[in-house]
């Protein structure tokens, strides 16, 4: 019969927590880099966008239902996570590229925030070629508001996404509330419906600009048919 001194005993112990600890950890991080652990999206329905109340960032301020961007012409809306995120900013650049097919079209490009804090919307502005309206109930960012946390510094594809952004030259700040992810809609006019919804499942997930321009080719101008 082998007998072991305790402090064996304590150090075979102690390895095999640190093992264990070692491959919970390994498993955690692979786990966190598939979808098991995203937010579950629940897709916005046109009433529930249409209902929203936008504001003007303006001096002269003033509220309006959000349908009014797309009953005649329908639009292609982003709805920004943080304005000073420099993957947003490079989100706002490639969808302002689209900007002079998308006028060929006639159909207008529009941006929705969640709050305006100090100059931010302004220092926005230059890298998105369209208006850009306050929506502070987060309607575009819902129905169900989806958030990354911690989870995003573990997952590859935000790492990737931030080496891709940063070789392009953007650049950005931490000002303002960005756990909250945000997308991009394309809607037709009238009562044509959502041609094409885009959610961010994790910090830097552009939508296909290709897709955009497609769906944006589909809507149906009010009066032609």
């Amino acid at each position: 019969m082998w007998i072991f001194p305790e402090s064996e005993i304590f150090s075979m112990g102690l390895w095999s927590f640190s093992i264990g600890a070692l491959g919970a950890a390994v498993a955690g991080i692979i786990l966190a880099n598939t979808d098991y652990f995203l937010a579950k999206t629940e897709r916005a329905t046109l009433e529930y966008l249409g209902d929203a109340d936008l504001q003007t960032i303006s001096e002269e301020s003033r509220t309006f239902k959000a349908k009014e961007l797309w009953e005649r012409k329908g639009a292609v809306i982003m709805a920004v996570r943080r304005p000073g995120c420099f993957l947003c900013r490079e989100e706002a650049a490639g969808l302002s590229s689209l900007k002079s097919e998308l006028d060929q079209l006639e159909i207008p490009l529009y941006a929705v925030v969640k709050e305006k804090i100090g100059n931010e919307v302004e220092d926005f502005q230059p890298y998105f070629k369209g208006e850009i309206f306050l929506d502070d109930k987060k309607r575009f960012y819902g129905p169900q508001k989806r958030k990354m946390m911690f989870l995003g510094l573990i997952r590859l594809g935000v790492w990737q996404n931030f080496r891709r952004a940063w070789k392009a030259g953007f650049e950005g700040n931490l000002e303002g509330e960005g756990l909250i992810l945000g997308g991009v809609f394309v809607i037709g006019s009238g009562n044509q419906g959502i041609l094409l919804e885009h959610r961010e499942k994790e910090f830097g997930d552009k939508a296909n600009l290709t897709a955009v321009l497609e769906a944006a080719k589909k809507i149906k101008q009010s009066g032609s048919h």
